[in-house]
């Protein structure tokens, strides 16, 4: 069942490279299997669970829903569909999922939106790593001050030695260079008055020479050998040059070549305790398949839940209603984050881009921020050439407030020689800039495991703890504009916010840390309260908004979580579940995967 031991992994595929062809799963037939550890996702917790847990000693087996991706198979472009976007029921395979979470409620008498909104993430093996964009930031002091879990430990003590890890082992580096889009958003920041907080990124790219092939760069020789950036702005299709330091290139590749079995195309169902009373039972059935094929059940000690927010919150949602799981948290599904986001945009005409010659696909996805208050952090995004897809979610910037529908409606009627031409996504990503807000407030939707009116189950949400989730960010909006008369464009807005349904790239939360069953669904060791052998360590456990790009932070939980494991076979330093936190020393691996003398060395 996968590789053994000692060998290196390869880029197996599931389908035709180029034609698309329907994909063959990569997982055996129907059959019970035991392992020590079932880890659900491949994204940043659970390529850090996997490896971590081999070094172990662990037998480990990884469960992906989406297919494997060689370099070249990543899409060209967002056009080629099949590959760039995650439909399965339409043979649809690819790294980008878009989820619509509907609300449960209805707008308050007081006027209040109903809590909604549309997810993006990422599918595949290696996560959201394939679709993200690379950019790895440490979060501010007020998120290890939230009063969530501000008294369970001095959080930000804790996390630095695993934060260190975790970007050395994603091989993060400043961005060195300045772009066009750069230079326009440095001049938004000095006319808010913020200049002084505008910098470069820090993002897990190798740079090297453009397009030059080196050996390992970190690893000390165990690792993929790799090639020089070539600075396309195609990191969020996937990047096919071998440049982005995916979770495939560092934590993965390295999992792998320990045993680790990673099985692609995989959706697991359920999760239950087995019947012998020891231990957990698996479910899994082939992504897509229909009638649900290729059942299998594995039988494993524990599992590591590693799904992301959405399919993590999904999963355990299910198994709580079906009495599977009975005694997970109450508080399952509350402080759901969306990382307080806007996606925004100022775009180009298509006739004056080309006069200009203006092109903003040159560097990688991000290469720059900056801070228009404390609170709020706004970032310059593209895509590479050719990758036009996600202009179709572009429409008209407009403020929140009482009847938005209406005043969207009426600046498109009034303005139509303006907004007319952006319904041509023609040269988009060449002509635009995109805006990502986020911010770091105490806000939050909870998810509910909702009976639709045809009696089938779906998430819904609800305004959750702290103030209301922000349909809109008026310091993001006044950024766009002046962003749009900087490049000579128009600003633009999701094509969902007139609704007041705000677009997150970043879901968190929903089974968060706490002290107590009452307060989280996991333990300060990401253990699940009510249920031994049972682990959180995706963006689920994230118990705040961080207001920066979330993939460092859950690689460093996860890589915190996981150095409290013992060795297989030997006791476990970890307090008992559920009688509360006291610090202990991690447990060094008897079988670190990297040289002792390389970079990314395992160092606490």
């Amino acid at each position: 069942m996968g590789q053994t031991a000692g060998s290196a992994p390869t880029d197996r595929t599931n389908s035709d490279a180029e034609t698309g062809a329907d994909v063959d799963v990569e997982t055996d037939a129907a059959s019970d299997v035991d392992v020590d550890v079932v880890v659900i996702g491949s994204g940043f917790g659970g390529s850090v669970a996997a490896l971590r847990l081999v070094e172990k000693g662990y037998s480990v087996a990884v469960l992906e829903a989406g297919r494997r991706f060689a370099d070249h198979e990543l899409p060209k472009t967002s056009w080629r569909i099949r590959r760039f976007l995650w439909a399965p029921a339409l043979r649809c395979y690819g790294i980008q999922r878009l989820t619509l979470l509907r609300s449960a409620g209805r707008r308050s008498a007081a006027g209040t939106a109903p809590a909604k909104v549309l997810v993006l993430s990422g599918a595949g093996v290696g996560g959201g790593s394939l679709v993200y964009a690379n950019t790895l930031y440490e979060p501010p002091a007020a998120f290890y001050a939230d009063p969530q879990w501000k008294d369970v430990t001095d959080w930000q003590a804790e996390l630095a030695p695993h934060y260190d890890q975790a970007k050395r082992m994603l091989g993060v580096t400043t961005y060195p260079k300045e772009t066009g889009a750069d230079r326009a958003m440095r001049a938004v920041a000095d006319e808010m008055g913020v200049g002084h907080t505008f910098h470069a990124t820090p993002v897990g790219v190798y740079l090297g020479r453009p397009g030059e092939r080196v050996a390992d760069p970190y690893f000390g020789g165990v690792g993929p050998a790799r090639t020089g950036c070539l600075h396309c702005g195609a990191c969020m299709t996937g990047c096919r040059h071998g440049a982005k330091n995916s979770l495939v290139k560092n934590y993965l590749w390295l999992a792998e070549r320990l045993g680790a079995e990673v099985h692609p195309l995989t959706t697991a169902t359920a999760v239950r305790p087995a019947p012998s009373g020891t231990g957990y039972e698996v479910e899994t059935v082939r992504t897509g398949a229909w009638p649900l094929r290729h059942r299998q059940r594995i039988r494993a000690g524990q599992v590591v839940f590693a799904a992301g927010a959405l399919q993590t919150q999904r999963l355990l949602h299910r198994m709580r209603a079906a009495g599977a799981l009975p005694h997970l948290s109450p508080r399952l599904g509350a402080l759901t984050r969306t990382n307080s986001e806007a996606i925004l945009g100022a775009t180009v005409p298509l006739r004056a881009a080309r006069r200009a010659g203006v092109d903003f696909t040159d560097g990688v996805a991000i290469t720059s921020s900056f801070h228009p208050d404390p609170a709020t952090h706004v970032e310059p995004v593209r895509y590479g050439r050719g990758a036009n897809l996600m202009g179709l979610l572009q429409s008209a910037l407009v403020d929140g407030g009482p009847h938005r529908v209406r005043r969207w409606l009426g600046t498109l009627a009034r303005r139509p020689l303006t907004y007319l031409p952006l319904l041509s996504v023609r040269d988009w990503s060449r002509r635009t800039v995109i805006a990502l807000v986020m911010q770091s407030l105490d806000n939050s939707l909870t998810v509910h495991y909702h009976r639709g009116r045809f009696g089938r189950h779906r998430l819904a949400t609800t305004a959750g703890h702290g103030a209301a989730n922000p349909t809109w960010i008026p310091a993001g909006n006044r950024a766009v504009r002046l962003l749009a008369e900087r490049i000579g464009g128009v600003p633009g807005g999701s094509v969902t916010e007139p609704f007041d349904m705000p677009v997150t790239a970043h879901l968190l939360g929903g089974a968060v840390i706490g002290a107590t069953p009452a307060d989280g669904v996991v333990d300060a060791y990401q253990r699940v309260f009510g249920h031994p052998g049972l682990h959180v360590v995706d963006g689920a456990a994230v118990s705040a908004n961080l207001g920066v790009n979330p993939s460092l932070t859950i690689a460093a939980q996860a890589e915190r979580a996981l150095s409290y494991w013992p060795n297989r076979g030997d006791p476990d330093p970890r307090p008992s579940l559920g009688a509360g936190y006291s610090r202990i020393a991690p447990v060094p691996p008897r079988s670190p995967a990297v040289p002792s003398d390389a970079s990314a060395a395992l160092r606490w």
